[in-house]
């Protein structure tokens, strides 16, 4: 049984990596954390589209990094992949999986054969017709997996399995030690925004909105008409407001309010449809992570909104760190290796 792990997500513009010692035991420690950039066009909104590009990257990594193992954990969770509520009739989870090509064709935008399907559990009942199982339904395009697994394979690695991206987040921002009740996770990506809603650090429902931080930078470019570059510049500074001096200030921010209003709506209806679907459960709080969470002035628009305290997530409260690795520099990488460091010690592999 190999003794550490080592997560990837493979994202738009880099591949972070985080080796992990013994993933499976109850304190982890994080041995390695490295991040290198990728090539413009080898992936779009988290898939991969050039195999051998992605492998080479892989292989800088593993030097710029010096990991030792070759064990690798990857995370899948690009609009590429669905999550959605499901009951079934109580049996075994291995019964439950073989079941699913034969309940949820209804649910997939494509056929069952072009993807794949797993089914996580979440809590049992009584329905009328006997024993129930509630929980989410993941299915992934299968084509899209394939080509992670095929990229790191051609790096000489050897992949031990794949997991859902917003499991992984959740077990670093929401553990149960530190989550008791019921709060929501919300990770704004450059591409996507993901949200997780977990009870006692289990995930009860995951939705992936297709707005991200890189969408609201494009946006200003255009309505600037200035560089991308200058644009993230621009946003980062100014946020929904702050820091206004200029009228060019004060366009801007009327564009970054706009596009992110409508962000914020999207998340305020998926919390209030999360809440619509169980009365009796209430959301205590909402977790902010991803780069567009340090947009200034989001959290305080998020909180207005939903009417929900809302805070800056860590997820790496809890973390460990090997004596030659020094722990501001992993606080310091938090957002970009917080997949990583989830999948990691998600690994049952290892």
């Amino acid at each position: 049984m190999a003794k550490s792990i080592v997560g990837v997500d493979i994202g738009g513009e880099s591949i972070r990596g985080v080796e992990v010692l013994h993933p499976h035991r109850p304190e982890p420690v994080i041995q390695r954390v490295a991040e290198v950039p990728l090539p413009l066009g080898a992936t779009k909104r988290g898939e991969v589209l050039e195999p051998n590009t992605i492998a080479a990257t892989l292989r800088e990594l593993w030097q710029v990094g010096r990991f030792r193992s070759k064990n690798v954990m990857l995370g899948v969770g690009n609009q590429r992949v669905l999550s959605r509520d499901l009951t079934v009739p109580k049996a075994s989870l291995a019964q439950i999986r073989e079941s699913l090509p034969f309940q949820v064709q209804d649910m997939l935008p494509v056929p069952v054969g072009d993807a794949i399907l797993d089914f996580y559990p979440v809590s049992e009942s009584t329905g009328p017709d006997g024993p129930v199982v509630h929980g989410l339904l993941v299915a992934a395009i299968k084509d899209a997996v394939l080509a992670n697994v095929r990229a790191v394979q051609l790096a000489g690695l050897k992949p031990v399995g794949v997991d859902l991206i917003p499991f992984a987040l959740t077990r670093v921002y929401l553990p149960a030690a530190r989550s008791a009740g019921t709060h929501a996770l919300v990770e704004i990506g450059g591409n996507t925004t993901t949200v997780i809603i977990a009870s006692d650090g289990v995930p009860q429902f995951v939705r992936i909105i297709p707005t991200g931080g890189g969408d609201l930078t494009t946006a200003l470019s255009t309505s600037l008409e200035i560089p991308v570059d200058q644009a993230e510049a621009v946003k980062r500074w100014i946020g929904m407001g702050a820091n206004v001096q200029t009228p060019d200030d004060l366009r801007a921010a009327a564009s970054i309010r706009e596009r992110s209003g409508e962000l914020l709506t999207s998340l305020r209806n998926t919390v209030s449809y999360f809440a619509s679907t169980r009365p009796d459960v209430t959301v205590g709080s909402i977790v902010l992570a991803g780069g567009g969470a340090q947009l200034p002035g989001f959290a305080e628009a998020l909180q207005t909104q939903t009417r929900i305290p809302v805070v800056l997530g860590d997820p790496f409260a809890d973390a460990a760190t090997a004596r030659a690795l020094r722990r501001e520099d992993v606080t310091a990488r938090g957002t970009s290796a917080a997949v990583a460091w989830g999948l990691a010690i998600g690994s049952t592999a290892a």
